[in-house]
């Protein structure tokens, strides 16, 4: 401990006198690390880190993917990740091995609340409601931050109507006010009791960049969100993680769990024919670890953060061999030091002890700027990857596990650029110590020094490559013709069942909007529609063409008014669009989109042809009246999408439910298209929406190009953090060729002072000097070229209509790293030239 001390003290002092060099190294280092540390807080928040829950290795899923959020009908793979409410009770009754069993609205993110607090004058709100099972805290294991948490008596038909309200909102929103325990609000116009706060840090049972507000039993959402689907054997909407008993074996869990199903299942109207029979011994559950609860923005982000680990990885790889050189450079600085240490008896080891503790001081204090890099830069990644996100449950300050990535870090890059230095400069012989001013005409850098020159041009080129793939494919994306028109057009969010209506009251409230906007000066066109372009929305069905019993495809459907098409700029190419007269009481319509017609009908002209949902009496539901363009839903990705439009209010003879239970009746959107961009329309459609109804809040409210763009985030995060670090590794790797360069100027001194007293021209010595600096870069392109081509089969499933490299990113990228490769030579070779031959001959 003596001697680490010691060595600890003396390496102080060293840095101490080098300023320069250490500012350098500790820069590279914070900038290696802080990269990596800001990656990996993401990586260990969204893929590794566990809810902040009681025991989670004992929590499992039932179901492995990312459903939502309400469906129905088969699988034939026959793999449920979603279940009917009968079949959550039926489990919760027949698996005696799960200590609870508890189940979540999957969901909720589509289903905003109305919010408003009673007694007070302040508008109502939208906020973010979850309905779950009145075990939900209980299986968790969590404790109130106030108050108590729901209890199965508030899951019941017919109790009073109870909710919890996160820690977030209940700062966020009412200021911490303890009064709000116990207090009523009113939510979707229900009076609904708040009995408690969840406990801070809990975001829910998944992670989401809308964690909910208010968690709800399910037997209220019948009344509160007027869901008809909540009790329908049929209806698959919610999500099921239990806890399991200690002891409990999970292969015999999981048969047991598929048995259940499939009897579960057994009775329900798809599996009751022959066929169905066949496709029940398909059906099967996935049990998986439930201590992460609901995957999925980790599926969503997955493949991104991995592929930013391996970028940011190299960026450090570079770093690292920055820093080799600069130490190697340092070492070949302090050899007679290290011949006069070894004559006065040092061992060798003893050296490399010295100056590996050199290397760890540097880096461990790299490591603790790294962090600091790593704050801010996460805090960037998070405004860039969720701009408009209110709460994000992920904290950009370093947990323990991130600094202790970090530190590990530290000590494994002091290892890596601090051997090969160590281990050349302990191989000092006593006897150079005493040899001085020996002539030297060809003693540059290092084969080891050059080659590292050569790794960092060719890792520069590989990630340059790769930053010009993903901004070429986030180009391909956002030049893609949508047939969209955005200019002066906005979009309004809306809920209007929670406001209250009822759906025999729409027809006259979506009247009333668009006499209402229409009466607003600016206003050309207003729209509505269940859901608009470019969102996160999809409602789908299978269909059918009457006549053409044979072909069945998937299409989506959307409930549109007349002057939808016009406000989001998408033409009738046949027949016509959605006019007023398609009212309720009018014959079933619907527009179709040219996919649909090439499916379907090829060279037939549709109009007037009918077709329907899938099955028995269903398939004449719509007449067919136009024909639009193929205009981008949801995804640009999305090729072949069928899809057909009708009437806001039309609903087909074949629908023998009560009007009550359709959902699809509630619009989703307003669509504003102006005659010139109104900075103050936001203020103006919730004055308008207010005067209407007090309960009818905005949603959300954005441009139609905001929409559109938010589409394409996370390509422009990656883009936009490929170049980066694209560039961040140029600049490593220019500082790099700088030194080396800059050091065999140095070490040459003499040999160019002769050479140029004997008449050698300033020209050739420049020429001498950048013939080096470019055989290295030359190296490195000769390795970096092929190792870019191998890497575009890695990323090609990332990228959008790129299936090779394209030769002008190359020859981009080279010129790039070319440019800086001469930026850095250049400078020392100047200062070759501009040696006195003189002055040298007399140093000599």
């Amino acid at each position: 401990m003596t001697t680490l001390i010691q060595d600890v003290r003396y390496a102080l002092r060293q840095l101490r006198k080098t300023p320069g060099f250490t500012f350098t190294v500790l820069l590279t280092l914070a900038l290696g690390l802080g990269a990596n540390a800001a990656i990996f807080t993401l990586v260990n928040s969204m893929l590794l880190q566990t809810l902040p829950v009681a025991d989670p290795k004992t929590l499992v899923r039932l179901g492995d993917a990312n459903d939502c959020c309400v469906g129905g009908g088969t699988r034939d793979d026959g793999k449920y990740s979603l279940f009917p409410t009968a079949t959550y009770e039926y489990f919760k009754k027949n698996a005696p091995e799960f200590e609870e069993l508890a189940a979540m609205q999957a969901g909720f993110g589509y289903r905003p609340v109305t919010v408003r607090r009673d007694g007070t004058q302040t508008n109502a709100r939208s906020m973010v409601g979850e309905f779950v099972s009145g075990n939900y805290f209980r299986t968790f294991g969590l404790q109130p931050r106030s108050g108590r948490l729901l209890t199965d008596s508030d899951d019941v038909k017919g109790a009073p109507m109870t909710a919890v309200m996160s820690y977030q909102a209940w700062k966020r929103d009412y200021n911490g006010d303890a009064s709000a325990i116990g207090g009523t609000f009113w939510v979707n116009t229900k009076a609904v009791t708040v009995v408690g706060i969840a406990p801070d840090g809990f975001y829910g049972d998944r992670m989401s960049t809308t964690p909910p507000d208010f968690y709800l039993p399910i037997e209220t959402m019948p009344v509160l969100a007027n869901a008809p689907y909540v009790h329908d054997p049929e209806a698959q909407w919610l999500y099921i993680v239990g806890r399991v008993k200690s002891g409990t074996a999970m292969g015999p869990l999981q048969e047991k769990v598929n048995a259940l199903l499939r009897q579960a299942y057994a009775s329900k109207n798809g599996y009751s024919t022959e066929q169905g029979k066949t496709l029940l011994q398909r059906v099967h559950v996935l049990l998986t670890p439930g201590g992460a609860g609901i995957q999925a923005m980790q599926e969503q982000y997955s493949s991104q953060l991995r592929l930013l680990m391996w970028v940011s990885g190299l960026v450090l790889l570079i770093a690292c061999a920055n820093i080799a050189n600069l130490l190697l450079v340092r070492g070949m600085a302090r050899r007679t030091e290290m011949c006069v240490r070894t004559a006065l008896g040092a061992m060798r080891t003893r050296i490399i002890r010295q100056l590996l503790t050199e290397s760890m001081l540097l880096a461990l204090l790299g490591g603790l700027g790294g962090l600091i890099v790593a704050y801010g830069g996460t805090m960037m990644l998070l405004k860039l990857a969720f701009s408009d996100a209110q709460s994000v449950p992920i904290n950009a300050s370093p947990s323990l596990i991130v600094i202790g990535f970090a530190f590990a870090l530290s000590l494994l890059t002091g290892v890596l650029f601090g051997v090969a230095p160590a281990w050349i400069a302990a191989q000092a012989q006593p006897a150079e110590a005493l040899r001085s001013g020996t002539r030297t005409t060809a003693s540059g850098a290092s084969g080891l020094q050059r080659s590292l020159v050569v790794l960092q041009a060719a890792l520069s080129l590989v990630l340059l490559v790769g930053a010009g793939l993903f901004s070429q494919s986030l180009n391909k994306l956002q030049s893609t013709d949508l047939k969209l028109d955005a200019r002066n057009r906005y979009i309004v969010h809306i809920n209007p069942q929670a406001a209250g209506y009822s759906q025999a009251q729409l027809e006259a409230l979506y009247r009333t909007m668009e006499a209402r906007f229409h009466a607003l000066p600016g206003i050309l066109k207003v729209g509505i529609a269940l859901y608009t372009p470019m969102e996160d929305n999809n409602w789908g069905d299978s269909v059918e063409v009457q006549g053409q019993p044979s072909v069945v495809s998937e299409a989506s459907w959307i409930r549109a008014n007349a002057d939808y098409f016009d406000s989001v700029g998408t033409r009738v190419v046949m027949g016509r669009g959605i006019t007023p007269a398609d009212v309720s009481t009018a014959p079933t319509v619907a527009v179709v989109n040219q996919e649909f017609v090439k499916k379907f009908f090829k060279d037939q002209n549709p109009i007037g042809h009918r077709f329907g949902a899938h099955g028995p009496n269903t398939s004449g539901d719509f007449e067919i009246v136009g024909v639009v363009e193929d205009t981008a839903y949801q995804s640009v990705r999305w090729k072949e999408h069928l899809m057909y439009f009708v009437p806001m209010m039309q609903r087909p003879a074949s629908e023998k439910d009560p009007i009550e239970n359709n959902e699809s009746l509630y619009a989703g959107a307003i669509v504003l298209q102006t005659d010139r961009p109104m900075n103050n329309l936001e203020a103006l459609t919730r004055e308008t929406l207010s005067s209407i109804n007090s309960n009818l809040t905005v949603v959300k409210f954005q441009t139609f190009d905001q929409q559109i763009a938010d589409r394409f985030n996370d390509e422009r995060l990656i883009a936009r953090l490929t170049m980066l670090f694209g560039g961040l590794a140029l600049l490593l790797a220019t500082v790099g060729l700088y030194g080396v360069t800059a050091y065999t100027v140095a070490r040459r001194t003499p040999e160019i002072g002769i050479r140029m007293a004997v008449g050698a021209e300033r020209s050739s010595v420049v020429a001498m000097v950048m013939r080096t600096a470019i055989m290295q870069l030359a190296l490195g392109l000769i390795l970096g070229v092929p190792t870019a081509f191998a890497c575009v089969r890695f990323v090609k499933a990332q990228v959008y209509q790129i299936t090779s490299l394209d030769p002008s990113i190359l020859l981009g990228a080279t010129a790039v790293v070319a440019a800086a490769a001469c930026f850095a030579g250049i400078i020392p070779a100047m200062r070759a030239a501009s040696i006195d031959p003189a002055q040298t001959l007399r140093l000599e």
